[in-house]
């Protein structure tokens, strides 16, 4: 009966992790790529856990009046194929993550230095000023700033601009899948497109000193033309 339990509960938690597996749309193509990755992990290990449960459930089953234990009879074979599935997942696991890490919105730094230098010619960008505790966005060209408020076009693709006045600081967006460390003295760069309109926050993902918890800001996506008519009236008020 209690055999039976297990396999029960192990069945239970095979459904719990499937249903995870399928979390809701993503809202940019940021946490799009994440997404996905996390879900190919999953589909790996799911099977993984299952057989090294059952594994464990056989063994204590089969040898539980086992009162005269005697060492494990090599298996050359056995231990070749274990060696080589494991390659083959570890590999399957290093390649999945390079392919996400080489994404051009989750590391643009680096996707930018293997081109022209002009890949993101006609992004939207936008300078990310942060400081001890609050954050300053500026508008390229349009004289637009605004403080712990971001306004985002959707489905266009956004390049921040990020520095630093004092020390180092973090800009993460947990919904759109941006998060990326800000150094005194350097220009750091993140990238994302958002796909879906509303709000979520922004946080400091460092620790910056006393204010650190309060370093928060608000990202607002909107339509194009929603952002279009934002844009020009923040450019009336600012003129």
């Amino acid at each position: 009966m209690g055999l039976r339990r297990h396999v029960f509960r192990l069945c239970l938690l095979a459904i719990g992790l499937s249903l995870l597996a399928a979390p809701a749309a993503a809202q940019s193509v940021n946490r799009a790529a994440i997404d996905e990755l996390n879900a190919q992990l999953l589909y790996v290990a799911l099977p993984l856990t299952l057989f090294v449960e059952l594994t464990l459930v056989y063994a204590i089953y089969r040898f539980r009046d086992n009162d005269d234990p005697r060492p494990t009879v090599d298996d050359p074979a056995l231990e070749i194929t274990w060696t080589a599935a494991t390659g083959a997942i570890l590999v399957f696991v290093g390649v999945s993550a390079f392919v996400v890490m080489a994404n051009p919105y989750i590391t643009p730094a680096a996707a930018q230095a293997s081109t022209d230098g002009d890949a993101f010619a006609n992004d939207t960008e936008i300078d990310v000023l942060a400081y001890q505790w609050g954050w300053e966005f500026s508008y390229g060209e349009a004289n637009v700033t605004t403080e712990e408020r971001l306004v985002l076009p959707a489905d266009e693709n956004v390049t921040f601009r990020l520095r630093t006045t004092d020390v180092i600081h973090a800009i993460y967006i947990p919904q759109l899948g941006v998060k990326q460390d800000i150094f005194p003295s350097q220009t750091m760069t993140a990238r994302t497109r958002a796909t879906e309109p509303g709000e979520y926050r922004l946080y400091c993902a460092e620790m910056c000193g006393a204010g650190h918890s309060k370093m928060n800001a608000t990202v607002v996506v909107k339509n194009q033309s929603a952002y279009d008519a934002w844009m020009e009236n923040q450019t009336a008020a600012a003129g």
